[in-house]
């Protein structure tokens, strides 16, 4: 039987691997199940896919570049469950959409394909605690883990409340605003981390602007692990081929394996 997302992210922390999550946006080039395929061979210990949606809120201009250029291919979120059903890659996968896309579904109908698709987790960054219950039901009803984000300026009781109910990790964000990439890391984000890590035993991850090697094994000093995103996704649009992207999630995996 599958594990489940966090069941998989946990055995690895407890192991004591910080753990690493690389993002691609779904359909930014024609080649980017072999980008998923890189962050794998890797060290990828779950890999965040970005479904492209024409208004991401939270995303900066990287992000919303990779998105713009996979909606002008073409990109559809069913031909990304397509190309995700195909892939069979053993790593978990996690979606990151907007309440938008999952509404014109439906979010029972919505779960129901990412997991048909082979998805074992789920983000949904507009959709506040106070209105995501029924998404939480949904993605509960089909096996997904429904991430959800927590802030640095949410209170120690919202902490909690978002600590007890995210599924998978508690996606801790570094920083009020959108991703980004080539900034300083505020220092509110290792207290974040570290806040969270006292309120709850699911795995915390840091995520928003981790951009080097070197940030991201100081920074899982005090969380269980990070998400890099723009810095990737900079890269790709850029011109990087998957084999490229691979070789700087690898020297991320090492940077993070040494804690330096």
């Amino acid at each position: 039987m599958t594990p489940t997302l966090e069941a998989h992210l946990r055995r690895r922390r407890d192991r004591g691997r910080p753990l690493l999550l690389p993002y691609v946006t779904a359909g930014v080039t024609r080649d980017w199940p072999d980008v998923v395929r890189a962050y794998a061979d890797a060290g990828a210990d779950a890999i965040e896919i970005g479904f492209p949606f024409s208004d991401p809120m939270l995303d900066g201009t990287t992000i919303q570049e990779a998105s713009d250029r996979a909606l002008s291919a073409g990109a559809t979120p069913r031909g990304v469950l397509a190309e995700l059903a195909r892939l069979g890659t053993e790593v978990p996968l996690v979606a990151m959409t907007y309440t938008n896309l999952i509404e014109q579904r439906g979010p029972r109908r919505f779960c129901a394909a990412l997991r048909d698709s082979g998805l074992r987790g789920l983000i949904v960054p507009d959709s506040p605690l106070e209105e995501v219950g029924d998404l939480e039901e949904a993605a509960a009803g089909e096996g997904l883990d429904l991430v959800l984000l927590a802030a640095p300026s949410s209170s120690a009781a919202r902490l909690r409340e978002i600590g007890r109910r995210s599924r998978g990790f508690v996606y801790a964000v570094t920083r009020m605003g959108t991703t980004g990439e080539n900034e300083p890391i505020p220092e509110t984000a290792q207290r974040l981390a570290e806040e969270l890590k006292g309120l709850t035993d699911r795995p915390v991850v840091l995520g928003f602007g981790i951009s080097t090697p070197g940030q991201a094994a100081a920074l899982a000093r005090h969380a269980d692990g990070v998400v890099v995103a723009s810095a990737l996704m900079r890269r790709l649009l850029d011109g990087a081929a998957p084999a490229e992207l691979g070789e700087y999630v690898a020297s991320i995996r090492d940077a993070l394996d040494r804690g330096a």
